[in-house]
């Protein structure tokens, strides 16, 4: 039986995470979310790893919910399993969907190292949420991103909704949830949903040179940045000023700042060790 996620620890320090139930579009049934909350924590631990690109095996990216395990009974947001009550297993049901939902979106966009999503066809519902997660998104240009969750009668999880309206705005995220339009890769990058198109061809090429030059990047600055910039998402000026001090100063301490600033005084790029 092969894995529903698979992993790869390059030795440039990239890890690339392959979402793996291409018969079912990647969708999240199955041993998949599970394993991706495993392999994003290891990821995240691992000084050896400093970059991670996160994409889905076969034709999609990520189809988001299992819908068919949800129509038989397989898979069901609102719990199950041999609890005593329709009201404990409502309540199991939320305390799992919040734990996954911390353990992957979360994880991905406030890991101490920069995390691409490598998006190479349907990125959908709670599929696209996890795109929307990573720092940056690199597109095929056969790829469809979309909301979608209106079409199952869902409102919506792993954070999309918190996400969109930081890229495109209020409007245009309130527009895509309630229409639950499909955007094509180019429509996507017009409003800001990913950062880049590629061909598809050269899809794995391009995201790959960005993830490697990424990991030879100062890791631990890149986990300073990422930390101020979670905080700017919901502080006031003030305090970021305060959070960007306090990181201003630990960056200096690291030995990339000192071998950068050898770098530039000799006139030569810096090499950094992520340490």
């Amino acid at each position: 039986m092969s894995e529903d996620v698979l992993i790869d620890k390059r030795d440039d320090g990239v890890a690339l995470i392959t979402l793996n139930r291409p018969d079912s579009l990647n969708a999240m049934g199955g041993r998949l979310m599970p394993m991706l909350a495993e392999y994003l924590q290891d990821c995240s631990a691992d000084r050896r790893v400093r970059a991670v690109v996160l994409t889905g095996a076969g034709r999609a990216f990520c189809a988001g919910g299992d819908v068919k395990g949800m129509a038989s009974g397989r898979d069901s947001i609102t719990g199950g399993g041999g609890d005593s009550s329709p009201a404990s297993a409502f309540a199991h049901g939320v305390e799992q969907l919040r734990a996954s939902q911390r353990s992957t979106s979360y994880v991905l966009h406030t890991m101490p190292k920069p995390t691409i999503a490598m998006v190479n066809g349907h990125a959908v519902g709670a599929g696209l949420s996890l795109a929307l997660a990573c720092d940056i998104r690199i597109a095929s240009d056969r790829a469809k991103l979309g909301t979608v969750f209106r079409n199952v009668g869902f409102s919506g999880d792993f954070g999309g909704s918190y996400f969109l309206q930081k890229l495109v705005g209020i409007g245009k995220a309130r527009e895509l949830y309630l229409t639950g339009e499909i955007l094509l890769a180019d429509a996507a990058l017009a409003i800001g949903m990913v950062n880049r198109v590629v061909e598809h061809d050269r899809l794995l090429e391009e995201t790959m040179e960005l993830a490697t030059r990424l990991a030879s990047g100062p890791t631990l600055a890149y986990a300073r940045m990422k930390e101020n910039l979670s905080r700017g998402e919901t502080c006031d000026l003030l305090t970021l000023l305060d959070q960007e001090a306090l990181n201003m100063s630990l960056s200096a301490t690291t030995s990339d700042h000192q071998e950068a600033a050898r770098a530039f005084v000799e006139k030569r790029q810096p090499s950094f060790k992520g340490s």
